[in-house]
């Protein structure tokens, strides 16, 4: 029998095995949490020697666990081999995009997300996909533009609030980024990285009370966000 290689989501990230022909492909339905690190200072409103330690560049969002470089390559070959023989296959092409996107070969990332979207134009996934690389490339409004079709095309992609409540912060709009996390909190009341960047949005618009309560929320669900609570709460 003919051997194919098949990507799976399994737990937010795509692992690669063999198995025979004769198998339906499930549509992929990627539910890790994205967790945004805002590394690069800017100016802010509010208190700009502690926000623009967190609240900066969105360059790196984490999808899933970290790899290397190596284990992106080897996703990028897999997609091609089953792209061989199947140029339509949807999930393959966001697998690679998303792969693309976390080697920084993002105009590539973005190619493949235009052929999913030609492919399948209610796809949620490869808008939100291409919104998180526009977002990486700091094209806020395009990629807010993304995410608010992700959005459109699946309510319930808490990923893409969140993602776009991220976005909303490079712009300093702290006000129109508080509704997203709620959002993704409404969809995932443990979504420990939108009780945090909630908490520092109404930290940078002088809401302590809020900001105190999502902070300490966030650190009950995961005890790294302690940093953010002492930085934005307790100084």
């Amino acid at each position: 029998m003919r051997r194919l290689l098949v990507l799976l989501p399994v737990a937010g990230s795509f692992f690669l095995f063999t198995r025979c022909a004769c198998i339906e492909k499930e549509k992929a339905k990627d539910s890790s949490q994205r967790a945004v690190r805002l590394e690069r200072a800017e100016p802010l409103l509010l208190d700009s020697a502690a926000l623009s330690a967190t609240v900066a560049s969105t360059a790196n969002v984490a999808v899933g666990p970290a790899r290397s470089s190596t284990d992106y390559r080897a996703m990028i070959e897999a997609a091609n081999a089953l792209l061989a023989s199947a140029p339509g296959d949807v999930q393959a092409l966001l697998v690679r995009a998303k792969a693309k996107s976390r080697l920084r070969e993002y105009d590539a990332a973005i190619s493949d997300c235009n052929t999913a979207l030609r492919l399948a134009p209610s796809s949620a996934e490869a808008y939100y996909q291409r919104g998180l690389t526009r977002l990486k490339l700091k094209q806020y409004p395009a990629a807010v533009t993304d995410l608010t079709k992700a959005i459109q095309y699946n309510p319930a992609h808490k990923e893409a609030y969140f993602a776009r409540g991220a976005t909303r912060i490079q712009t300093l709009n702290f006000k129109a980024a508080i509704p997203d996390f709620t959002e993704a909190i409404r969809l995932d009341p443990e979504y420990a990285d939108a009780y945090e960047y909630r908490g520092i949005s109404y930290a940078s618009i002088n809401k302590p009370t809020e900001a105190r309560a999502d902070l300490e929320k966030a650190t009950q669900l995961n005890p790294k966000a302690e940093q953010s609570l002492r930085r934005y709460v307790e100084k």
